[in-house]
């Protein structure tokens, strides 16, 4: 998808049309393919994101707990890489609730400029103008589109140090080839000092990942049924969320979780902008995301596979999660 500018209001670039399209697009091929599948790409509009924040506030959900207690151990070290000031992009940065904690670290070595890459147009403008109001020298320039092309917009605007932030585990959500390769991508664009942090989730007993991610209150089922729900509101489709489940598995092999929407019946499901109705058996899985977890030897391998040096690594007190810094290798 091309970043494309419709309207700036404080800074504010908003998602062109085309995403609807293109999630119009995805929705069809993916609900066409055998088995069905849905990207977790679309976990985040509106509704799907004020879930998310939930989810991050959940007990069973240890993920933002332990980032949140290595943030706050180690943002002052983490900013010393970062003497005069830096430019900072940072990937499906969400509300920024934890970034903020880095951010206050880095303003106080110099000017910080902040670019906010994430797909939700509306969230990314509701968490600028409280980043400004929170801090007035900060430079805050949202980019509404995916990964790849918000990196382009930032690399040749951002002529000084720069450090790119994938909080959250969200690297996770690519497979381990697919993740060395997007971060090699990012390597390609840096300079051989700017510096990547990265948020990884690691191996642990199936049991706690599984409650992580099917949490006793069910608010993970309800984000995970919104994207059932975002096709209803958005490009016409008729789900009865009612008729579907959430499912959770963890392949202790593969070391990922998988998450599924599970049809509890025979049913015929029509989306109307796609002029397409989509055939369901009771059983039938729709796969909506994999999160992959690391050991420590797979984050080793994946900065050598991603031409990445992996300058420090820090941990929450439990281990249950890890923060990596990586530079270009040398």
């Amino acid at each position: 998808m091309k970043r494309q500018t419709a309207r700036t209001i404080d800074g504010e670039r908003t998602a062109h049309p085309g995403v609807l399209q293109r999630f119009a697009s995805e929705v069809r091929s993916g609900l066409a393919a055998q088995p069905k599948r849905l990207s977790c790409e679309f976990f985040y509009d509106r509704e799907g994101s004020a879930l998310f924040e939930q989810i991050c506030e959940l007990r069973e959900y240890y993920l933002t707990r332990a980032e949140t207690e290595i943030l706050l151990a180690h943002a002052s070290e983490i900013s010393h890489h970062f003497p005069n000031g830096a430019s900072v992009a940072e990937l499906g940065s969400g509300s920024a609730v934890k970034t903020r904690i880095l951010l206050s670290a880095l303003l106080k070595n110099g000017p910080v400029r902040y670019v906010p890459i994430d797909v939700s147009s509306e969230l990314l403008a509701e968490t600028a103008r409280r980043l400004l109001l929170e801090y007035p020298k900060l430079l805050v320039d949202p980019v509404a589109d995916d990964y790849q092309q918000g990196l382009r917009h930032f690399a040749p605007s951002s002529p000084g140090p720069k450090l790119v932030l994938w909080l959250g585990s969200s690297i996770g959500n690519l497979d381990r080839p697919g993740a060395a390769e997007f971060l090699r991508g990012v390597r390609a664009i840096l300079n051989p000092s700017d510096k990547v942090l990265v948020g990884i989730d690691l191996r642990k007993s199936p049991k706690l990942l599984e409650r992580a991610y099917d949490d006793a209150a069910g608010v993970t089922a309800k984000f995970n049924l919104n994207l059932l729900a975002r096709i209803n509101r958005e490009i016409g489709g008729n789900f009865d969320l009612d008729a579907f489940s959430h499912r959770v598995h963890y392949d202790e092999v593969k070391g990922r979780i998988e998450m599924y929407l599970e049809s509890q019946r025979d049913q015929v499901v029509g989306i109307a902008t796609l002029h397409q109705e989509f055939s369901f058996r009771a059983g039938e899985r729709i796969h909506t995301e994999n999160s992959y977890k690391y050991s420590l030897a797979e984050i080793d391998r994946l900065a050598r596979a991603a031409s990445l040096r992996l300058s420090h690594r820090w941990f929450d007190r439990a281990h249950l999660f890890s923060l990596n810094l990586f530079e270009g290798a040398q």
